[in-house]
């Protein structure tokens, strides 16, 4: 399980993770960049507006040089959901923005509506908690890891386990991921390996004998032709999908021991959490870490991180605008103190940290329509969601440079009879 193992009741999840190590050689990769997000991975960029092409009518360039790149953001809280009965490990948007997932040691997972923050449904199914989901590239199965060594996948509609269960894992499911087609599954188990499922027959595909201490963080580049893996090892792996060939190792000079992996949104980078309170952005073609991101707190917990893309504020882009204005992308990631912190990509600015939860934040999402969710210890699911800034701050202290926005914790609230419930936050 991804929750503390420090008292006694925790002491039946999970076991914490150790590390060693060693390195590899690799094949070229052409990750296509997205249209949207690829000059803010760009490590030879700055993260500022690009210039004007040349072919612009003379008045939209001169918009686009005067929207310069905010230097804070300002998400608030916006909903609290509770229903959980012990921590929340992990919490997702389904791909169509319309739901949101959370996963608990409780053994259950949640189904909400992400505008309103009802609860649709409970999955029961699980024998034990439940570290990892992930959605369907159609958002019609969600797909859960346990420590009942089982993967479950389900139907959202009826809110039922599908007939077959992927069954070969021989310990806690820590990760696992859908492919972009949906047709495979791959997951990392506390065994040491990384298994590819193919989903129609919930048969496993190949067991990769991926590290040599429990795998933490599993994921598909966008195009679902490489897997990366990380281990508490210390490393970091490419794998080819097709082969099931390990095409690199990455490994920092610190080893510290890697809990959670994911690709950029271009498929061009790997983002890493690790032990040592650092998230490092790595060119997985050239084995280089590019980036190192710190200001959290990560010494004991597996937290993940997430990548999103933010615009100037939204009063100073028009709703024509909107769709082609440029983007600069930010990474965030939780605490161990219960903050949460966000960090432009390229520049590595702190944009913005809040306090997010009582306790760990285990879980961070950003999902559509500049909103945030994040899940932790505490037992409760929060939605954060951007609004503008003060006027004439634009977070810029003059004696001190950037501050980065501090929000509160948000006020919690129960209905009168008791009922765990969605409630709405004021800002």
């Amino acid at each position: 399980m991804s929750i503390s193992h420090d008292d006694e009741e925790a002491s039946r999840e999970s076991p914490k993770r150790k590390r060693s190590g060693s390195p590899n050689g690799i094949t070229q990769h052409d990750g296509a960049p997205d249209a949207a997000l690829q000059y803010g991975y760009d490590e030879e960029l700055p993260s500022e507006l690009h210039s004007p092409a040349e072919n612009e009518e003379d008045g939209m360039a001169a918009k686009r040089q005067r929207l310069e790149r905010p230097k804070t953001l300002n998400y608030r809280p916006y909903m609290t959901l509770r229903g959980h009965k012990r921590g929340v490990a992990a919490v997702k948007y389904s791909p169509d923005g319309r739901w949101i997932a959370s996963c608990s040691a409780d053994a259950t997972i949640k189904i909400w509506d992400a505008a309103t923050g009802a609860l649709s449904r409970t999955l029961e199914g699980h024998l034990a908690g439940i570290s990892t989901i992930s959605w369907s590239p159609d958002s019609k199965v969600l797909a859960s890891g346990s420590d009942d060594k089982i993967i479950r996948l389900w139907d959202i509609a009826t809110g039922k386990p599908l007939p077959l269960p992927l069954i070969g894992h021989h310990n806690y499911v820590y990760s696992l991921a859908f492919s972009p087609k949906g047709n495979m599954i791959v997951s990392g188990s506390y065994d040491e390996a990384v298994f590819l499922w193919d989903v129609r027959t919930a048969r496993p595909m190949r067991s990769l004998p991926a590290h040599s201490d429990p795998v933490s963080g599993v994921d598909f580049v966008r195009d679902g032709t490489l897997i990366a893996s990380c281990s508490s090892d210390g490393l970091i792996r490419i794998w080819d999908t097709s082969t099931t060939q390990c095409l690199k190792t990455l490994v920092h000079e610190d080893n510290a021991a890697v809990t959670s992996v994911r690709f950029s949104p271009n498929g061009k980078y790997v983002l890493a959490c690790t032990l040592d309170s650092c998230l490092r952005l790595w060119n997985y073609v050239d084995g280089r870490c590019i980036k190192t991101y710190q200001g959290h707190k990560n010494e004991k917990y597996s937290i993940n991180a997430a990548f999103g893309t933010y615009t100037a504020q939204s009063e100073e882009v028009s709703e024509g605008e909107k769709e082609e204005h440029e983007r600069w992308a930010f990474v965030v990631c939780g605490s161990e103190d219960g903050r949460a912190v966000l960090w432009d990509v390229s520049s590595k600015d702190v944009l913005q940290e809040f306090k997010a939860h009582e306790g760990v934040v285990l879980g961070v999402e950003v999902g559509p329509d500049e909103t945030i969710v994040t899940c932790g210890v505490d037992k409760t699911i929060r939605i954060w969601k951007r609004q503008p800034l003060p006027p004439d701050t634009n977070g810029v202290n003059e004696s001190k440079g950037t501050v980065p926005t501090v929000v509160p914790p948000p006020e919690d609230s129960t209905p009168a009879n008791g009922t765990p419930a969605a409630t709405q936050d004021e800002a």
